[in-house]
């Protein structure tokens, strides 16, 4: 098997998918002749054509009512958004149309479409490019949110996430796209969505994480009985696998990139207190970003959760 890098992972699905379903088309800056910002849909305007990968204006909330209409229509459009600080703009589409219009016409209309975009800090760029504002979107029914770890996860999770009947927003780690190679199988696979995965076994303390941070505590963990749980869809996300493993390891600790506020670990948390509280034997933990705004580059790397944070969270439940 080919070693790929994350870029070349969601390339790949992208390109087997158009090949296998007419219907599949992309949308957004840049993605056609230039092959998007980061180069992930390189080639893919010269093997399929400018009516199914197509440059459109700088218009976020254009690219995503434009998306909603195709795939009401039954088309499943691609939509990416050059930075998730730049999806703001189209709120009112992803939220009041397209994770409602099943419901809204109770059934006979649904949103088949991925929007993709890179999200989260490490590449020291500009305001807005380096935002991680996940939870936001996992607070309306009918909208999945999914979020690869690496090459593998990335193109069996993307897969499966264009062949789903509703709106998924599907978050590309911007620091991972280049960083990791892995092993990916040349055809197509899948992996399910809503499924977190095992990344490291462990007994003594249980440490959840999604995105770029997985990187980061696999490297932290080092010398720690840890269980590491890749959550992989944030919505909906494994609450069984988590509480499983909370009530083997008696210890939680949540790392994240987003501010620590309303995250989606204290919806991890919220859900542990409830089902699992009397399996704990020390409080869950929150290693995340202070809450303040995303600094510009020279402060990045203080912003961010490192590996000093995350062994001393550890530290502090083992020892209670």
């Amino acid at each position: 098997m080919a070693q790929l890098n994350m870029v070349q992972a969601i390339n790949q699905a992208l390109s087997l998918e158009m090949a296998r379903d007419d219907r599949v088309l992309l949308l957004g800056e840049d993605v056609g002749r230039d092959g998007g910002v980061f180069r992930v849909t390189e080639g893919l305007w010269e093997r399929f054509g400018s009516e199914r990968v197509i440059d459109t204006p700088l218009c976020e909330a254009g690219i995503m009512g434009a998306a909603i209409g195709m795939a009401a229509y039954g088309l499943r459009p691609v939509p990416e958004i050059q930075f998730l600080g730049f999806t703001y703009s189209a709120f009112e589409q992803l939220f009041a149309h397209a994770a409602r219009l099943r419901s809204r016409s109770r059934g006979r209309y649904s949103c088949p479409m991925v929007v993709r975009t890179p999200y989260g800090g490490g590449i020291k760029a500009p305001e807005l490019h380096e935002e991680s504002t996940e939870a936001l979107f996992c607070q309306v029914p009918g909208l999945k949110v999914v979020v690869p770890s690496g090459p593998y996860v990335a193109k069996g999770l993307l897969l499966a996430a264009l062949r789903d009947p509703d709106p998924v927003l599907f978050l590309e780690p911007t620091r991972l796209y280049r960083l990791l190679r892995e092993e990916v199988p040349e055809g197509e696979y899948l992996v399910e969505l809503g499924r977190a995965r095992v990344a490291r076994g462990g007994n003594s303390v249980t440490v959840v994480a999604w995105g770029s941070m997985l990187e980061r505590v696999l490297k932290s963990v080092e010398g720690y009985d840890a269980e590491v749980l890749d959550l992989l869809t944030l919505n909906p996300f494994d609450s069984e696998a988590i509480v499983k493993s909370v009530q083997k390891t008696g210890r939680l600790v949540i790392v994240h990139e987003a501010a620590k506020t309303c995250g989606f670990g204290a919806e991890i948390a919220a859900t542990v207190a409830e089902e699992a509280i009397l399996h704990l034997r020390a409080p869950i933990l929150r290693v995340t970003a202070p809450d303040v705004p995303v600094p510009l580059a020279k402060l990045i790397d203080h912003y961010l959760p490192g590996a000093e944070q995350i062994r001393n969270a550890l530290d502090e439940v083992l020892q209670y």
